[in-house]
């Protein structure tokens, strides 16, 4: 299969006639494509393209191998495209990135119900709360949020993540409840801080009006998991903003309660994100297909959003 993808970079490399367009026509990186076309290279032993900064030609000993490969180039790749298929059934390892709780909680029990439909698959989780590189490490799907659409990338969304502002009952019993999203400014904060950058995230609440607001916590503690900041919050560390799906176990005990509830901040949407392509294996997009379905069938993602349920 490596092999076969070093051909097919090459030969979309040469009827471009230049990487960049390859690798969109591929939905990969140029990087990635350049790559695989030196690993070809090394592999035969023979330089296929003169490169500068401006173009891309073949060498004459690239011309003849082009020749040689490209007709059946096709052919080769719908064989593949099909061969998954063990008694009509899609087949292999299916390659998922999935944000830790809520992949844990909402995805990894429609994954189950997707093998027992098709137990040929054989789902690869990894769970991790970072932004992947969708191709460049091999994934067929990523569930969440913030993958960076580059091309040959599609995002289907699945709905939208909300963040509001939670505490338990014992520090509210203390300090109060806040009325006005200003008056938090006199509270405890457990803040979140960015994985990727290092920096605490801001937040600006809004309204149904359409009122927007800062919000200023003083703070008490920091941390990058919005699953820990729940916890803080079970101990009575102050007031934390997570999202919605995070928080809503301890919401429906009663454990936490949610702050200013006309109020809300928007941190996008949640979508599923894959490699678009002709020759998507059918356990992929049976798999997009399946998700998406069963969250529109259960209304999960009215799980993740402030805004009240419509009538």
């Amino acid at each position: 299969m490596e092999t076969l993808s070093s051909i097919e970079s090459f030969v979309r490399s040469a009827e471009a006639g230049s990487f960049s367009q390859a690798a969109r026509n591929l939905g990969l990186t140029p990087a990635a494509v350049s790559k695989n076309v030196a690993k070809l290279e090394s592999r035969l032993g023979i330089r296929l393209f003169q490169r500068s900064t401006r173009s891309l030609a073949l060498t004459e000993e690239g011309e003849i191998f082009l020749a040689q490969v490209r007709s059946g180039l096709d052919s080769i790749q719908a064989a593949l495209a099909n061969v998954e298929n063990v008694a009509g059934k899609p087949a292999g390892i299916l390659k998922i990135s999935l944000a830790l709780s809520f992949g844990r909680d909402y995805v990894l029990p429609l994954v189950h119900e997707f093998v027992q439909k098709y137990p040929e698959v054989i789902p690869d989780l990894h769970f991790d709360n970072r932004n992947v590189d969708l191709i460049g490490e091999g994934f067929d799907v990523a569930i969440g949020g913030g993958i960076e659409l580059v091309p040959g990338v599609v995002a289907r969304e699945i709905g939208r993540a909300h963040v509001i502002p939670v505490a338990s009952p014992a520090y509210l019993a203390e300090h109060g409840m806040p009325a006005r999203p200003d008056d938090l400014i006199r509270h405890d904060g457990i803040l979140r801080r960015s994985p990727q950058s290092g920096r605490l995230r801001s937040w600006t609440l809004r309204n149904a009006r359409g009122e927007e607001a800062p919000v200023e916590l003083r703070a008490r503690i920091m941390m990058d998991d919005p699953e820990a900041m729940c916890r803080a919050a079970l101990l009575g560390m102050g007031v934390a903003m997570v999202p919605r799906l995070h928080a809503l176990p301890y919401l429906d005990s009663g454990e936490l309660q949610r702050l200013l509830p006309a109020w809300h901040a928007d941190i996008g949407p949640l979508a599923m994100y894959y490699a678009s392509g002709r020759l998507m294996p059918a356990r992929t997009r049976l798999f997009v297909d399946f998700i998406l379905k069963r969250f529109k069938e259960r209304d999960i993602a009215g799980k993740f959003s402030a805004l009240p349920a419509k009538k």
